[in-house]
């Protein structure tokens, strides 16, 4: 079990008063779960002691990781609201009548699978760290599944993969989304886990022997290449990305090129590139399959050089390599923006993609778009790091945080055309970028800009050439959006409006003409 001296001890330099803090949270929560047991007959405090020791080697701040350990109390013990409010104070209570609340997300299908969506969306976008807490709360029940009855653990695994994960993924947090997917498919496809794991072993029965190997041969070369700073770290690919993987391939090993992978993690986009020349000096690179997102980023933001190569064993081993600052992106997305603990590779950064995108990727919680971009950087620059909710976030909590008849079933179609779709990076003429769902057009862009622009759009240029309103957009285009007093809106906008804030103003306008 881990201890309050353990969780204090993956802080950064924490004060005495933060000692105390996690000290008074690990006593409390232990003392109002007393006499109860996990399904494995271990004390409960084991599990919220688990999710506190995560939060916190996730770099999290003490707060967060109160609230981690408090995250249960409400719901399974004596302890009211009002007892965590008079001890841990109003801040600590939200947290954890956030995840409280986040309790009675469950998969029972479609229709209940949606509400429980909707009421993940609502809850986040008053504060990132609710759904944070929730998901290592996940993770934690996700690695002791085994304990759980078996008639129990299909379902919670089902719910892992349909709700949690997808989520995580929206989100960037690619290092949650792999550890929830692989510990949930083996319980919900048990036959097709089966199948890869004996892939596996027999066309790989060594992977990380090789792997260890080459890493050994790869850093040598690094520091006879002068570079000092750098971490590496080698994977399998995942068994669930695998699964997918193949089948896209017809089950063919041989035409899969990243089933292993290398990472070097260094202080600098000079050493990105310093490092990516030592591989290459020292293994053949395969042609067609070095990509840069540092220079081209993807468009949630992740940066990283790809490159495959074939060692001179014959391995063929994909390489990533990107800054420390790149890699907290990548692992934790938007909780990258607000851990507690600073990187433990240090050195000077070019301003990262991602860090320019911010100001019009993410919105201070409950806050509506506003036309004056200088207003909306303002106000992100005076919010709390935890209150940057990304604006899609905000866009689905604000519009469907009420309860009614057809609040799931709207929240349905939109979340699959807007939020869990792929996303595309477009620019104003300023070079604002906005973050739009792939499929949008012009008049999705007008309206994401202001709905007065939407309402009177009159003809629109994409890359300054004049283009129909029914343009598909495309990754890194620019938008330039003509208006006239005159224009209106038109029913037939509908036909190919992709996103749910444009159709919602389109019907609006036009629902006389309907």
């Amino acid at each position: 079990m881990h201890t309050a001296k353990d969780i204090i001890n993956e802080l950064h330099k924490p004060t005495e008063e933060e000692r105390k803090l996690i000290t008074k949270a690990f006593s409390y929560t232990e003392s109002a779960h007393e006499g109860h047991k996990r399904y494995s007959g271990e004390p409960y405090i084991n599990h919220p002691a688990a999710v506190a020791y995560k939060l916190a080697a996730m770099g999290m701040t003490p707060v967060t990781i109160c609230a981690g350990l408090l995250h249960d109390t409400i719901e399974d013990t004596p302890i009211t609201s009002d007892d965590i409010r008079n001890e841990f104070g109003e801040e600590i209570l939200f947290l954890v009548e956030g995840v409280t609340k986040l309790s009675s997300v469950r998969y029972y299908g479609t229709d209940r699978h949606n509400e429980s969506l909707r009421k993940l969306f609502v809850a986040t976008s008053q504060d990132i760290r609710v759904l944070i807490i929730k998901l290592t709360d996940r993770l934690h029940n996700m690695e002791t599944l085994h304990h759980v009855p078996e008639e129990k653990q299909t379902r919670i695994a089902r719910e892992t993969l349909e709700i949690y994960v997808p989520v995580a993924h929206r989100l960037g947090m690619g290092k949650i989304r792999k550890e929830l997917e692989d510990l949930a498919f083996p319980f919900v496809y048990p036959e097709d886990a089966k199948r890869v794991e004996e892939l596996l072993k027999e066309h790989f029965p060594n992977a990380e022997e090789i792997l260890e190997k080459e890493r050994k041969v790869l850093q040598k070369k690094l520091v006879d290449a002068g570079l000092t700073e750098f971490k590496t770290s080698f994977r399998v690919k995942g068994k669930c990305s695998l699964y997918h993987k193949f089948k896209r391939k017809e089950w063919n090993p041989d035409r899969i090129y990243d089933l292993l992978a290398m990472r070097v993690i260094v202080s600098s986009v000079e050493d990105c590139y310093r490092t990516l020349g030592a591989a290459h000096d020292l293994w053949r690179p395969l042609p067609k399959r070095i990509k840069d997102y540092i220079a081209f980023p993807k468009p949630n933001g992740y940066q990283s050089i790809h490159t495959t190569v074939t060692t001179k064993n014959g391995t063929i081993l994909e390489i990533q390599i990107r800054t420390t600052k790149m890699h907290q992106a990548a692992e934790f997305g938007v909780a990258s923006h607000i851990l507690y603990k600073p990187p433990t590779v240090t050195g000077t950064h070019r301003p990262s993609v991602l860090s320019a995108l911010i100001p019009n990727l993410f919105l201070p919680s409950n806050k509506q778009t506003s036309s004056d971009s200088k207003h909306d950087i303002h106000e992100l620059a005076n919010t709390p790091p935890h209150k940057k909710i990304p604006r899609w976030i905000s866009e689905i909590g604000n519009t469907y945080n009420q309860e009614s008849d057809n609040s799931t079933s709207e929240f349905v179609a939109d979340a699959e055309s807007d939020f869990f779709s792929n996303r595309i990076f477009v620019f104003t003429p300023t070079g604002d970028v906005i973050d739009m769902p792939v499929g949008a057009t012009p008049v999705d862009f007008a309206y994401a800009i202001h709905s007065e622009i939407g309402d009177h759009t009159a003809s629109a240029k994409v890359n300054q050439k004049m283009s129909p309103l029914d343009t598909e957009l495309k990754n890194g285009d620019m938008i330039e959006i003509e208006t006239k007093k005159s224009a209106n809106p038109s029913p037939k906008w509908l036909r190919f409006a992709k996103t749910s804030l444009a159709r919602k103003h389109i019907k609006l306008a036009t629902e006389d003409t309907l």
